[in-house]
């Protein structure tokens, strides 16, 4: 993780990204620690700052996941001939 921020780059404290995703602050900084948030530890005493990009990203992320997890469950009720139509010989 680097160290200091890039100019330009917008940063959030773990409290306000809690906030904006409905999790508690140890999510979010388990999150940064599984690389699904990217943070930094900047300042003295060092405290946590994630990137407002990579908050986007995060929820990018699970928008995709649940369009295709409702696929996925639309597929799964479905009946083979509304999957794959209707075989030659009906």
């Amino acid at each position: 993780m680097p160290e200091t921020p890039a100019d330009g780059v917008r940063l959030f404290t773990p409290a306000e990204v809690a906030e904006m995703l409905q999790l508690s602050v140890d999510e979010v900084i388990a999150l940064v620690l599984d690389a699904r948030l990217r943070g930094m530890k900047i300042g003295s005493p060092a405290r946590w700052r994630i990137e407002a990009d990579s908050v986007e990203g995060y929820l990018d992320d699970q928008v995709e996941e649940a369009r295709r997890m409702a696929l996925w469950r639309e597929s799964n009720a479905a009946s083979f001939p509304e999957l794959w139509g209707r075989s030659r010989r009906d």
